[in-house]
């Protein structure tokens, strides 16, 4: 089963959604659609002469994160894929279904549509990466799972928590594992790839973003709507570490 084309959604409160399109906008160098769903509660970041990768969701439960959207050619044969590998079918919508995996992360099987060109850098930036963030009973089987669905490179990372799924070059989300250091739900954020740490966190904080921690070669973020990203020192074009450095 060969994914075509990923997105990365930014789940954050509905009542916030404002805050989050007008950020996330900005950030990517996009323009937001007209919102869609029973109670408009989807809209696509679009990008003008590429396709788009990122889109927004509100949701009425919780705090939101992110999750992934897999575009391949039959979501029927995804779905029975991701089942067969230990997934759960949360909801089927006919042509497209809510899957779980097997630590419990959320995640849709869409149709292609043809999309195919990648979005350009941004200032030095680009969202490139969904973080899961897993519990250490389910590591093993998580980073397994995902390495079978999506039959991506699997990659060490810096730190023995962290493993990346490098997909090939022409997609443009990738997935980053970090085990967690305690038993809490799966989660999933949204990382970007920059040039320039500080550079990009200046700017995003011009936006309304908040710093929240200073990591290794990241740094901790909080957006307009409250939810929490990454800045990752990262070549934009790539997705990879700078050299001499090892993923993630």
């Amino acid at each position: 089963m060969t994914i075509r084309w990923t997105y990365a959604f930014a789940d954050r409160p509905a009542d916030r959604l404002t805050g989050a399109r007008a950020f996330w906008s900005a950030v990517t160098g996009t323009r937001p659609s007209e919102p869609r769903g029973e109670r408009g509660e989807f809209m696509t970041l679009l990008a003008d002469g590429s396709d788009a990768c990122v889109k927004l969701q509100g949701v009425t439960d919780g705090a939101g994160g992110a999750h992934l959207d897999l575009c391949v050619e039959d979501p029927a044969a995804l779905v029975r894929a991701a089942v067969d590998l230990g997934a759960v079918l949360v909801t089927d919508h006919g042509d497209w279904a809510v899957l779980r995996s097997p630590a419990g992360q959320l995640f849709c099987a869409v149709p292609w549509h043809g999309e195919a060109a990648r979005p350009p850098v941004v200032e030095g930036s680009r969202l490139d990466q969904v973080c899961l963030d897993v519990p250490p009973s389910s590591y093993d089987t998580e980073t397994a799972f995902w390495a079978a669905l999506t039959g991506w490179d699997l990659l060490p990372g810096s730190l023995p928590e962290f493993r990346v799924l490098t997909p090939p070059a022409s997609l443009p989300v990738r997935i980053l594992l970090q085990r967690l250091g305690d038993e809490r739900p799966a989660s999933a954020h949204l990382d970007l790839a920059c040039a320039d740490i500080a550079a990009t966190r200046t700017r995003h904080e011009r936006l309304g973003a908040t710093h929240v921690h200073q990591g290794r070669h990241w740094a901790v973020m909080r957006d307009p709507a409250d939810g929490t990203y990454c800045l990752t020192g990262r070549d934009p074009e790539t997705g990879g570490l700078p050299a001499g450095v090892r993923e993630p």
